[in-house]
């Protein structure tokens, strides 16, 4: 492939980047492929979005930041890459441009015209190494400079010329060097992390859904989440405070204490009966049998197409459908590797999943204050403040593996279970008080490969 990239400059498939589109270029250039009907596939501009990169680009030479692009497309009404294919962007929200996407743009070399291969390089890793059977999990990261190759001539039409391009990646490094990221390099300009923070990554704000931002100030540590920073037009603005504040230490004691209650070693046989008793037969398959529905139409378009090529249609006439049913079959594939279906759980699964945590009541009690982050991200904490109700709702999803390898037997014995408690803690924080309102319920289970995730939802914690 680096071979054809370098040397022919061609398409090597996949989704075109926005502001193009995958057009058909001919018969392919091997002769068998030709031959049994493939197509040879080209980019070529898309005009409307095209000239929303080269807004990008100029606005960023003109000094305007990720953000404030973004901001300014969206408020414009020009749709994100996800609004204008939503039929290859299922799983995305199309909820308008955000910074990330900026960045992306502005960073893909491919806007000059030349064609780019091998800038991101994928990575296994075993879900649990001392479980094979368990799967492994896919990323991908950026490979180093060395391994992206470029065509030596151009392979498609540019939306931006090669200076255009190189000034605004000059101005993103001058920009890197700069800012918090740049001053904490130096050398004595701030002191070390004295104040961690608990519930960083894992705190959302219940009017947006978004992360909520730590931040120190004063005395304590607060969790923020300002609504200029939303989208325009978003729908969560109309209900959206100006600026959301939790103060952490008015979560996290009533957090600790009901982790310690419902997960102690005092507690196990009341735990394990009520998991076993929320179990729900009739657990919602829906999504993943319409995600299975979509695959197998997308391959049987694909197969007619591919007939229709071997029975003498002109393949140019079918490069839109085809591409079309890719794209759908690329989707559902992802859903379904986001809903896998999953049987219910024996009591003495759920009996070695609860035996498997420890005693968390004690591991909070003895652990140093830097250490709580890495328990909560063991126990798989999530957590949703809501303003108006002066609460946050925890959800809990304790991440459990097998020790014992056997070769050919696969991970069974890690499943999903949903808990709901409402905690209520009095305005002064020195009392908590649990009332159990409802029977467990909501058999959310979750997995990655053969991966599984204990899940455990309590109501919520009153805040002061």
């Amino acid at each position: 492939m680096d071979a054809q990239v370098i040397n022919e400059g061609r398409h090597q498939g996949g989704r075109a980047p926005y502001g193009y589109v995958v057009v058909d270029g001919g018969p392919h250039p091997n002769p068998r492929k030709a031959a049994e009907g493939f197509r040879l596939r080209l980019l070529a501009i898309d005009e409307p979005s095209a000239e929303a990169v080269r807004r990008i680009f100029s606005e960023y030479l003109d000094g305007a930041g990720d953000r404030a692009i973004a901001a300014g497309l969206n408020r414009d009404g020009i749709p994100c890459p996800s609004a204008r294919r939503p039929d290859q962007n299922r799983h995305r929200l199309a909820d308008g441009w955000q910074g990330s996407t900026i960045r992306a743009i502005l960073e893909n070399p491919r806007y000059t015209g030349y064609a780019v291969f091998g800038r991101w390089v994928k990575h296994e890793t075993l879900v649990n190494p001392d479980d094979v059977a368990a799967g492994h999990v896919v990323r991908f990261r950026r490979s180093a400079p060395e391994r992206i190759v470029r065509s030596r001539e151009q392979a498609h039409p540019e939306i931006v010329s090669v200076e255009v391009f190189t000034q605004a990646q000059l101005i993103r490094r001058s920009r890197g060097s700069g800012g918090m990221r740049g001053i904490a390099k130096l050398e004595r300009t701030r002191t070390g992390g004295k104040r961690p923070y608990l519930l960083r990554g894992l705190m959302r704000c219940g009017v947006c859904l978004r992360k909520m931002q730590a931040e120190g100030i004063r005395n304590g540590v607060y969790y923020r989440c300002i609504a200029r920073t939303l989208t325009p037009g978003s729908a969560a603005l109309a209900d959206h405070p100006k600026t959301v504040n939790l103060r952490e230490d008015h979560v996290v004691p009533a957090l600790n204490k009901w982790l310690g209650t419902r997960f102690s070693r005092d507690n196990v046989e009341g735990t394990v009966a009520e998991l076993i008793g929320s179990q729900d037969a009739t657990v919602e398959t829906g999504k993943h049998e319409s995600a299975k529905q979509r695959l197998a139409d997308a391959k049987t378009r694909l197969k007619r197409h591919t007939a229709a090529i071997a029975a003498g249609v002109d393949p140019a006439a079918l490069v839109e459908a085809i591409n079309e049913a890719q794209a759908d079959r690329e989707a559902a594939q992802a859903e379904l590797a986001a809903t896998p279906a999953e049987p219910t759980i024996s009591e003495a699964e759920v009996r070695a999943l609860v035996d498997k945590l420890g005693d968390v009541g004690t591991k909070i009690e003895t652990a140093r204050p830097e250490r709580l982050p890495d328990i909560y991200a063991e126990m798989g904490l999530e957590l949703r403040f809501e303003q108006k109700e002066r609460a946050v709702y925890v959800t809990a999803r304790p991440r459990v593996f097998n020790d014992c390898v056997r070769e050919g037997v696969p991970n069974t014995q890690n499943r999903a279970i949903s808990r709901e408690e409402n905690i209520t803690v009095c305005h002064n924080c020195s009392v908590a008080e649990t009332n159990w309102f409802d029977p467990l319920r909501d058999i959310a289970r979750t997995a990655t490969c053969s991966r599984r995730h204990a899940r455990a939802s309590c109501g919520s914690v009153r805040c002061p």
